[in-house]
């Protein structure tokens, strides 16, 4: 079947400039042309939501790129897709943990201010003062 991109966009969810940039940057062919126009097959509605997927899990273009090389390659292990999104695991934890430490420092300051704050002039804030703190 082909695909017009506004098609292949709605099929995948995918909007019709992102198609183009991954396009661009060489995680999907370029695509026939009939009449100036852009054609899709079935195998790029796999890609681009391979693509989707990977994207909607994280993975930065560069891993994507490197995830759908090993699509290609008969002759690479599959072993070096699950490390690569045991890398990114590894970093999604790493995000989780400085988020984490971030929310608490939040809440420590948000309790700060509903024990300290009197409701006095903003200038005087406990909020301020503590964000004001060197180190």
């Amino acid at each position: 079947m082909a695909f017009r991109i506004g098609e292949l966009a709605a099929a995948t969810g995918v909007s019709a400039p992102a198609i183009r940039y991954y396009e661009q940057v060489g995680l999907l062919p370029r695509p026939e042309r009939v009449g100036g126009q852009r054609r899709y097959g079935d195998e790029d509605v796999r890609r681009l939501a391979f693509v989707r997927r990977c994207r909607e899990f994280g993975f930065s273009i560069e891993r994507v790129s490197s995830l759908v090389a090993l699509t290609r390659d008969s002759d690479r292990s599959c072993l070096e897709a699950r490390e690569l999104a045991e890398a990114h695991l590894a970093a999604v934890r790493e995000q989780l943990a400085e988020l984490c430490a971030l929310e608490r420092g939040i809440t420590e300051l948000i309790e700060a201010a509903k024990t300290d704050c009197g409701g006095g002039p903003g200038a005087e804030c406990i909020v301020f003062e503590r964000l004001s703190r060197p180190g």
